[in-house]
């Protein structure tokens, strides 16, 4: 188990790394990297990234990083429409439930654009 000391170190650096971040495409899946490593957690063996999950309309969707049954992250590059964010993210726990997917659903929705 990681110290606050540590962790506090780790933040530190998260954020020195990632200030100039501003790109979904390229700094999401990176940033979500080096943001799980802060409390010493491998993102891989609890989130993923590109999680299916089908919409209201029918169409397949895909949600930026999703840990089921705690968090499901839209990510928008800097200075995107975070409301629209914030819709699309309800949309796909809309869309887990739906599914079948009840047990899945998300604690914590997080919409970020880098910058916010």
């Amino acid at each position: 188990m990681l110290s606050w000391n540590e962790i506090r170190h780790r933040a530190i650096g998260f954020s020195r790394d990632n200030r100039d971040k501003t790109s979904e495409e390229s700094d999401k899946q990176s940033f979500w990297n080096d943001f799980f490593h802060i409390f010493g957690i491998k993102r891989s063996a609890v989130a993923s990234f590109e999680e299916p999950v089908k919409k209201l309309s029918g169409n397949l969707g895909k949600i930026d990083l999703f840990w089921p049954g705690k968090l499901l992250v839209e990510h928008k590059s800097a200075r995107q429409d975070l409301d629209k964010a914030h819709a699309q993210g309800m949309a796909y726990i809309r869309g887990l439930i739906d599914s079948g997917r009840e047990n899945e659903v998300p604690r914590w929705l997080i919409v970020s654009d880098f910058k916010r």
